[in-house]
């Protein structure tokens, strides 16, 4: 990721902590839960590597097409789900974005990933960051109704205001970091 370090870090911190958050969700009752859990860890993880300061890792050339090659993977599971809830519709956005990066680095040369320049926003990285704006402004819409009404004898994996506080961390994260390619 290009950026400060220190924002580099922060990202990754709020990725893994939603990710790990998500594995929990993933002990739920109701299986649909458990199945969007999953995919939201999974990006969460993904994103929480993706976002490690390249100061401090830079992965060799061969990973950036299996990470994309298992985005790619997620993106056709999620296609799949799709049929049957348009909830799904974000997720598959999200997993091709992860694999539109993923192509990205692994198509521009090391130096690049360091530096910046360019001729301007690219017109794909344009419209997810409209897109992505866009759902983290409607979910802190909608989650600020919902902050109070939470049940505390809930279990972790079936609170609808963590679920939704884990979907807008994730949107904001993928914004920070469309930012940065």
């Amino acid at each position: 990721m290009h950026g400060p370090v220190s924002a580099a870090w922060l990202l990754v911190a709020l990725c893994v902590a939603t990710g790990a958050y998500c594995l929990l969700r993933m002990r739920s009752g109701v299986e649909e839960q458990r199945r969007a859990a999953g995919g939201e860890a999974l990006m969460g993880f993904g994103m929480a590597v993706m976002a490690v300061p390249a100061a401090v890792f830079t992965p060799p050339g061969w990973a950036w097409p299996v990470y994309a090659a298992v985005f790619g993977a997620a993106a056709l599971r999620t296609l799949w789900a799709a049929r049957s809830s348009p909830h799904h519709l974000h997720h598959l956005v999200g997993t091709a974005a992860m694999v539109y990066m993923a192509a990205s680095m692994a198509a521009s040369p090391p130096a690049a990933h360091h530096a910046h320049g360019g001729s301007g926003v690219p017109l794909l990285t344009g419209a997810l960051l409209v897109y992505f704006t866009g759902y983290v402004l409607l979910s802190g819409a909608r989650l600020v109704p919902a902050a109070g009404t939470g049940v505390a004898t809930a279990r972790w994996g079936d609170r609808p205001e963590l679920a939704r506080a884990c979907r807008l961390s994730m949107g904001i994260a993928m914004v920070a970091m469309l930012l940065t390619m």
